[in-house]
């Protein structure tokens, strides 16, 4: 197909300086949040399975299968429509959505109710980041594209740490259903914050966007179709976010069923060392969330810095450098689940945690230019609905059937433990295929 531009896509107007560094902080609150509401009934999983009396499938299902499904089938339609309308518009309505639908699992007494407002979750968060990646390439010079778009995804770790802390210690303090409360009613507020103040390139003076045509969703697919570095990519980031979702899910029962005795000591010390007053799913999800947190964080910048510095040079640094943090990731993971002491488990997994956030920018990057302008948000969604069919949806389902099926053999703890290191060894899966994206990627930029 022509690469040739359409002439009836709105242009995008630049953003000063400080302008746009405040879109940017303001789409990274909204993501945080995003975050926060997808992960928090990650550490609020053994209370609500002892009160609603679920088995580890059906708690796999409430933290991925439920939200993916409605979350990928919508990110495409809404991205067509993102590619044509006001992006800022699609984006506050659907923090609102997605916000609403979290309080409303704090309302739920069985597992179906439950099930029904996390599939609601799904459906409003479906709206933010397709428009949003489409957004921060318009607000962001091509040579800082990487970093911009690591900065933005900085909400995943932050948005987890948000979501195992506070759902933590409000559980303990309030009960998992005030988690949900706390979490998802600040969310209105942002969401008309967002649209009254989020800048959208597109608007004319007047504060008009004129819609486009743009192209057909078919035309879209072909030009994605003939590009094999961006299915080489969104595989290899699908088995990553099937390994890390289905992990995630999964820390807290990990250390609750493994490391009991070993965090009840740790909690004490904890409280009578700093004076606090921890419980013990408010200790786990602190000390997961500041790992998840700030090393997540900490990798999801470093790894968009360093793939905006290697692509000047080369541009295959946006695939090679998460190839060959995802290989390292392995050894480190297994250590983490095998060693007997669960103050070294901890400072193991900081280590994997690092190194498994190094993708976020660098492929998210490459994504965005190997689209084309008019086509960006939909390639986003694509990508996000693999990453997230595969990973979201199945990653914690499949965690959890597998431990079902090991805890036959050798009981809960040891089923989970053995469970989490098989997907674990995964990983090097996701290397194989970010080098086998790096093969083409020079030759299939389209800008």
């Amino acid at each position: 197909m022509s690469d040739a531009p359409v002439t009836d896509q709105p242009a995008a107007r630049p953003l000063s300086g400080a302008y746009r560094k405040y879109a940017l902080g303001m789409l990274l609150v909204i993501y945080t949040l995003n975050f926060l509401d997808r992960q928090i009934v990650n550490i609020l999983a053994e209370p609500i399975k002892l009160e609603l009396g679920l088995a580890d499938w059906q708690l796999g299902a409430l933290t991925g299968l439920a939200f993916a499904i409605f979350y990928t089938t919508l990110g495409i339609p809404i991205a067509r429509l993102a590619e044509r309308a006001d992006r800022v518009k699609i984006i506050s309505a659907a923090v609102v959505v997605w916000s609403a639908f979290t309080v409303a699992c704090g309302f739920a007494v069985n597992f179906t109710q439950l099930l029904l407002a996390r599939i609601g979750v799904g459906v409003g968060e479906a709206g933010c980041t397709p428009p949003a990646h489409s957004l921060i390439t318009d607000y962001t010079p091509k040579e800082k594209r990487a970093s911009a778009l690591a900065f933005y995804s900085m909400g995943i770790p932050l948005g987890s740490l948000a979501g195992m802390a506070l759902g933590g210690l409000v559980a303990d303090a309030w009960g998992w259903r005030a988690a949900f409360f706390v979490a998802g009613a600040p969310g209105v507020l942002i969401g008309i914050i967002t649209f009254l103040t989020l800048p959208e390139p597109r608007r004319n003076a007047g504060g008009k966007v004129k819609m486009a045509k743009g192209p057909g969703l078919m035309e879209a697919f072909e030009e994605l179709r003939s590009k094999s570095s961006f299915w080489w990519v969104s595989i290899a980031s699908a088995i990553s976010a099937f390994i890390s979702y289905g992990h995630i899910a999964f820390y807290g029962s990990f250390y609750f069923r493994n490391h009991a005795e070993g965090l009840a000591a740790m909690t004490q010390s904890v409280n009578e060392t700093l004076g606090l007053n921890f419980g013990p799913v408010g200790f786990v999800g602190t000390a997961l969330g500041l790992i998840v947190g700030i090393f997540g964080a900490a990798g999801t910048y470093v790894g968009g810095m360093l793939a905006d510095r290697a692509a000047r040079t080369d541009i295959r640094g946006y695939v090679l450098i998460p190839a060959w943090a995802a290989l390292l990731v392995v050894p480190f993971f297994v250590a983490a689940m095998l060693v007997p002491s669960v103050g070294m488990s901890f400072l193991i997994l900081i280590i994997p945690v690092f190194l498994g956030s190094l993708w976020y920018g660098p492929i998210f990057a490459s994504v965005q230019s190997l689209a084309q302008p008019r086509t960006r948000a939909t390639a986003a969604a694509v990508l996000l609905f693999i990453i997230n069919l595969v990973g979201l949806g199945l990653g914690p389902l499949s965690i959890g059937l597998l431990s079902d099926v090991f805890a036959a053999q050798m009981g809960v703890a040891e089923g989970l433990r053995w469970s989490m290191i098989v997907f674990g060894a995964a990983g090097l899966l996701t290397g194989a295929g970010y080098f086998l994206a790096s093969r083409r990627l020079r030759e299939q930029i389209a800008g």
